[in-house]
């Protein structure tokens, strides 16, 4: 059903009517960047830190009741996770999440409090697709895949809807943190009108590079590392390509340190805790790689970072950043 079943606005929208009656629109908050004006979307502020709450919520509702009785299976370095447990705790389904032996220990933790029982594989080394296929062959239960499921598209895509309800028209264009493309297919969809640029790390731009090929491009069997760890998909799947597919800009990347400066520039001018993945989109509106005007969409879709990391890198930017970025 999932591989036959194609995402569509109609989808979204109905979406965006389901997730308004469970959960309060995250702010959209006014910036200047470089002397021009845009808005943030502040995902990060989810009940679960993250945009992924919208998808695992909208694909656990449509499930049948035997399909609910049975259970659902994800795989997630740890929002998608949160997101897909949230909703099955709400639901009184069974979850069991895939999740990356490195995963952030703070993503761990949370998937776990959330009452969801995590299954851990090596990354690299181990495919997380073929771990929770074995699982589902062992256990039953639904795959609800971190980007490549429909209606998980749909409702990631609500935060489109949902923006241009506050903004009161529609945005002229999104940047969007990329991993697999599901938030960036899903915003497609919700706003046929916007332009949307999506940003990945430096060696992971699997997405940007399949776009430009119009065919899956399959990471490097030794990908640089990143502290992007939402980011790191090795491929898309076609259902995200084909939405994307004459409705994305060309694909920007961005390094480490941008990242880190953008999520510096977050806490100092915005007061928000970005984790790396999260904070990808305004590190490459912060450095001039995407356009931007007051009608300008920058998603901020996450905010677990871990605390020891972060705050490592809050001091260490003092040193070298005085001034906060942008002042």
């Amino acid at each position: 059903m999932t591989e036959q079943r194609r995402p569509t606005r109609e989808g979204a929208l109905e979406a965006a009517r389901s997730i308004a009656a469970i959960l309060p629109p995250t702010p959209l908050l006014p910036v200047e960047i470089g002397g021009a004006r845009a808005h943030v979307k502040a995902e990060n502020l989810q009940p679960i830190g993250a945009f992924k709450i919208r998808g695992g919520w909208w694909r656990l509702s449509k499930l049948t009741e035997a399909e609910r009785s049975a259970g659902v299976v994800a795989v997630s370095s740890g929002n998608h996770a949160q997101g897909v447990a949230w909703a099955a705790r709400r639901l009184g389904v069974a979850a069991t999440i895939v999740m990356p032996r490195d995963a952030p220990q703070v993503k761990l933790d949370a998937t776990r409090a959330l009452g969801a029982e995590i299954v851990l594989y090596d990354r690299p080394g181990e495919d997380r697709d073929e771990v929770a296929a074995r699982l589902i062959e062992e256990r039953g239960g639904t795959l609800v895949h971190a980007f490549g499921d429909p209606w998980v598209i749909e409702g990631q895509g609500s935060a489109g809807i949902e923006v241009s309800k506050q903004l009161g028209r529609s945005p002229s264009r999104f940047v969007v943190c990329c991993g697999g493309g599901g938030l960036a297919a899903g915003l497609a969809l919700a706003c046929p009108e916007a332009a949307i640029h999506i940003v990945e790390p430096d060696g992971w731009d699997m997405v940007g590079q399949a776009i430009a090929a119009g065919e899956i491009v399959h990471a490097s069997p030794r990908p640089p590392a990143t502290i992007c760890d939402a980011l790191q998909p090795t491929a898309t799947k076609q259902v995200n390509l084909d939405v994307l597919a004459g409705r994305a800009q060309p694909g920007v990347t961005i390094s480490d340190e941008e990242v880190r400066r953008a999520q510096r520039w977050a806490f100092g001018h915005l007061a928000l805790v970005l984790e790396p993945g999260g904070a990808a989109a305004l590190a490459a509106a912060l450095i001039g790689k995407v356009p931007l005007d007051e009608d300008t969409i920058i998603m901020l879709t996450g905010g677990n970072a871990d605390p020891q990391a972060y705050a490592r890198m809050l001091v260490d930017g003092a040193a070298r950043d005085p001034v906060p970025v942008g002042m």
